[in-house]
């Protein structure tokens, strides 16, 4: 299965975008499963279901953080390395989908104001392109990752 694949299913399994991107790349992280669940939790919805941001974005960002960013060398140089790629991969996205904020990527979709998570129906995952778009922010961070030698060709750890 591709990690854009693993994606999509880690969505439909009720995990928020955010957790299902960062799942799809959890060898990649040096982080167990639960600390992955617990660190991406809150930026599903476009963080805390605020609509800003996309949290499969936030979700490239992460695992971008963890695999490129050197915390003991914290430098300006160090920081600004990682915002390039960050903004390639914000790019990247936009291109294909128009927008990275959620609430625009949603436009169309009725959903209720406010902190309450919806309940994870048929008609859910029906109307909301999320699922789909879990599996394009996974496929081009794989995409970038192995440009990088990160991973190869086939999609594994090198």
């Amino acid at each position: 299965m591709t990690r854009a694949e693993q994606a999509k299913q880690h969505f439909l399994q009720g995990y928020n975008c955010a957790q299902a991107v960062v799942l799809a790349f959890s060898d990649l992280t040096g982080l167990d499963r639960e600390t992955i669940l617990k660190l991406s939790a809150p930026f599903g919805g476009g963080m805390g279901r605020m609509r800003e941001v996309c949290g499969t974005v936030s979700g490239m960002m992460m695992v971008a953080g963890l695999v490129f960013y050197d915390a003991s060398a914290a430098s300006s140089a160090e920081k600004s390395a990682l915002y390039v790629r960050e903004q390639e991969l914000a790019s990247r996205f936009r291109a294909q989908n128009g927008s990275i904020v959620c609430r625009e990527l949603l436009a169309g979709v009725k959903t209720a104001p406010g902190p309450q998570a919806e309940e994870r129906t048929k008609e859910y995952y029906k109307k909301r392109p999320c699922a789909e778009l879990c599996a394009c922010a996974a496929q081009i961070l794989e995409d970038y990752l192995v440009e990088q030698g990160v991973l190869s060709a086939d999609g594994e750890k090198q």
